[in-house]
């Protein structure tokens, strides 16, 4: 069966600050066009004159969009002059969010480049969490779980992994704990009365692949039970069973990316958080 051919188209992200939310807002955006892939260039940190110019040569040698956020006004409009001197579309991403909220407010803006990453109590609030969760990865240290926002539980290759660092690079102290038929939980788990408990789980065959996959690339080839199939039932069964049991909310993570995994969970984290300061 043939795939259809993708067509390629530079894409510049033009930022004065780290970029991430240029890189947020550009993989959003271009999910939409199935059929198109973009050549991503991406420029952090561009808060000069001279920077810019360099930036605009890379343009100027492939032509594309340009998304971009930057605040200097006599740079934004240096840029803007110059793409439209070379006919290149540029879009300041943010205007019209900040225009909105200036609107609603009644006030004006007063931009200053990388604001929204000072070392204010946020920032450290996200290194504490990044600590705890890199401690508490894969049923590590749980004799201090209590201090966690929230505790992740699965069986092997559920991604309890990468959704704890998601979370814990959105300030959620979170630990995770692997789920194995044959080794009971932890007595103290089931004890907690702070962390919001939530479980992952995926069909057994999405499980099969990637444990399968998982081997391959150890160059392992010996058959296993790590990858048999009722083996992996088994396994989803006794972590079904445990959550329904503690009525622990559960997230099937089969069709799921690590950010959609991660705002359930955060959802959850703050209706619990809601509920509490409500009672």
């Amino acid at each position: 069966m043939n795939s259809v051919q993708k067509k390629f188209f530079h894409l510049h992200l033009i930022s004065d600050a780290t970029g991430e939310t240029l890189n947020t807002v550009a993989r959003a955006v271009t999910a939409h066009y199935a059929d198109f892939q973009p050549i991503e260039h991406s420029y952090s940190l561009v808060r000069s004159q001279y920077q810019l110019q360099r930036v605009l040569h890379s343009m100027e040698a492939n032509p594309g969009i340009v998304l971009f956020t930057i605040v200097n006004p006599e740079l934004k409009a240096y840029l803007e002059s110059s793409c439209k001197a070379l006919d290149i579309p540029a879009i300041s991403i943010l205007d019209p969010i900040i225009d909105a909220m200036a609107i609603y407010l009644n006030t004006e803006s007063r931009p200053k480049a990388g604001a929204q990453h000072v070392m204010d109590a946020e920032y450290f609030r996200r290194i504490e969490a990044m600590n705890y969760t890199i401690m508490h990865d894969d049923g590590q240290h749980i004799e201090n779980l209590e201090k966690a926002d929230v505790v992740i539980l699965g069986i092997s290759r559920t991604s309890k992994t990468p959704t704890s660092i998601y979370l814990a690079n959105r300030g959620i102290k979170t630990a995770n704990i692997p789920l194995i038929p044959q080794i009971p939980l932890p007595a103290s788990v089931e004890k907690l009365k702070e962390p919001v408990i939530v479980g992952l789980v995926a069909t057994a065959e999405r499980i099969f692949q990637i444990r399968k996959n998982r081997l391959l690339s150890l160059n392992e080839k010996r058959e296993t039970s790590y990858t048999d199939k009722r083996v992996i039932s088994e396994e989803i069964s006794f972590a079904r069973k445990l959550c329904h049991r503690h009525n622990w909310p559960m997230i099937d993570v089969t069709r799921r990316s690590i950010e959609e995994t991660a705002a359930a969970i955060l959802n959850i984290y703050h209706q619990r958080r809601e509920r509490d300061n409500t009672n």
